[in-house]
């Protein structure tokens, strides 16, 4: 893959604390040098991964939240000890 550093299109993309804080982290873990960077890897992360699902027509933006699976599933699940 190259990687072209010419990028003449800009995304906003709004995050709450918990999402920015998520973020942050993976990225300091992961190395990367910008928050930039870490968003195109997500990106190309997720649209590589098997089973990756289109969304939907009358989807809002509001159902693809960053955390809302794992706070979810944090609830249902117990803790394994």
């Amino acid at each position: 893959m190259t990687d072209n550093l010419e990028r003449p299109e800009r995304l906003q993309v709004m995050l709450n604390q918990e999402e920015f804080a998520a973020l942050d982290t993976w990225r300091f873990d992961k190395r990367m040098p910008s928050r930039a960077a870490a968003v195109r890897e997500l990106l190309r992360r997720g649209l590589a991964a098997e089973g990756f699902l289109h969304a939907n027509s009358g989807t809002r933006s509001s159902d693809f939240g960053l955390l809302n699976e794992a706070q979810d599933s944090r609830k249902t699940k117990p803790l394994d000890r």
